[in-house]
C-alpha cells in the first residue's frame, strides 16, 4: 500500500501583520490562496520510521530529524499512541525559505498520508490540532478549500471563497529566512493595528484585486530591506502588460503576480524563464 500526498504552495494575497504579543508571537490577518504547484509526500508501510528526499531542491533540505516531514510523522504517532512507522519520500518542488509555507505543506501532507496509511480515520480537525504543535502555518492546509482566511497567530483559520487566477511565482532562489524578516520589521518598528477579525468580503475578481492593493503585505519593507531583489522583482512586474496585480507573498522571497488571462500567465512566464534562467519560475492557479 502507497499513499501520495499533494502538499500546495501557500499564497499570502495580503498579509497584515501587528506588533508582537507578550509571547514574541505576531498577531497577522491574511487571505491566502492555495496553489496547484507544490510537493508531494508518499508514505508506505515500514517496520520503521524513514525519509528519502528527492526532487528540484532535495539538495536544499535533508532527511535529519528536524525536517518537518518527520517530526509530523512522530507527532501524529505519539498523539495516536503508535509507533511512528513508515517509509515516507518528501519530492520537494518548492524553493526553501521562500514565504509560501512548503515547510508547513509537507507536514500537514505527512498526516493526511498517515493517517490514511494507518487507517486512524482522524478528522481534519484533528489533525489540524497535531499540525499546530509543530507551526502556525500547519492548520491552514486541513481547511480543505481552495482559499483561507488566517487570523490570531496564523493558526485560526476558515475557509474563504476566491475564484481561481492565473498566476505566475518568481523567486531569486534566494532563501530569506523568516525569522530574520520579522526582526527587520520589529526593528523598523512597524506593525499594524489590528481590531477586526471578521473575514474581508470579496465580490468578484475586480474587488479582490482592489483589496489586495489595499492590504499589501505588512512584511515586504523588511523583506526588500533584507534583499533589495524584491523590489527590483516587483518593478519589472508593474512594468508588464501581462501583469494585473503583485506583491509579496509571506515573508518572501517569493513575489506573486496575477495576470490577465491565462494566455497573459503562460506568456509572462516564458518571459521571465528567457530572462532569469536561474530562477526558480513557475505558471500556477491561485486559489486552485
Amino acid at each position: 500500500m502507497s499513499v501520495r500526498i499533494f502538499a500546495p504552495a501557500k499564497i499570502n494575497l495580503t498579509l497584515k501583520v501587528a506588533r508582537p504579543r507578550a509571547d514574541g508571537m505576531h498577531p497577522l490577518q491574511s487571505v491566502v490562496a492555495f496553489a496547484d504547484v507544490g510537493d508531494m509526500v508518499e508514505a508506505t508501510p515500514s517496520d520503521g520510521l524513514s525519509l528519502k528526499v528527492v526532487g528540484d531542491f532535495a539538495d536544499q533540505i535533508g532527511p535529519d530529524d528536524d525536517n518537518l516531514v518527520l517530526r509530523a510523522a512522530r507527532a501524529l504517532g505519539e498523539a495516536a499512541g503508535r509507533r511512528a512507522n513508515a517509509n515516507l519520500t518528501l519530492e520537494k518542488n518548492l524553493p526553501v525559505a521562500s514565504g509560501i509555507g512548503g515547510g508547513s505543506a509537507d507536514a500537514a501532507a505527512t498526516l493526511r498520508a498517515l493517517n490514511d496509511l494507518w487507517g486512524l480515520n482522524w478528522s481534519n480537525a484533528q489533525l489540524a490540532e497535531v499540525g499546530a504543535r509543530l507551526g502556525s502555518d500547519v492548520p491552514v492546509f486541513f481547511t480543505r478549500a481552495s482559499a483561507a482566511y488566517m487570523t490570531g497567530a496564523g493558526e485560526t483559520c476558515a475557509p474563504f471563497h476566491l475564484w481561481p487566477m492565473p498566476g505566475v511565482l518568481i523567486n531569486p532562489l534566494k532563501p530569506l529566512a523568516t525569522p530574520d524578516v520579522f526582526r527587520a520589521f520589529d526593528q523598523m518598528r512597524l506593525g499594524s493595528d489590528l481590531t477586526d477579525d471578521a473575514p474581508p468580503e470579496w465580490d468578484g475578481e475586480d474587488e479582490a484585486i482592489a483589496a489586495m492593493r489595499m492590504l499589501g503585505n505588512d512584511l515586504e519593507p523588511a523583506a526588500r530591506a533584507l534583499m533589495p531583489e524584491i523590489g527590483d522583482i516587483l518593478t519589472d512586474l508593474a512594468a508588464s502588460e501581462h501583469v494585473r496585480h503583485a506583491a509579496l507573498s509571506g515573508s518572501g522571497a517569493t513575489v506573486f503576480a496575477i495576470a490577465h488571462d491565462w494566455d497573459g500567465a503562460e506568456t509572462l512566464a516564458d518571459e521571465l524563464i528567457d530572462r532569469h534562467p536561474a530562477w526558480w519560475i513557475a505558471e500556477a492557479t491561485l486559489g486552485a
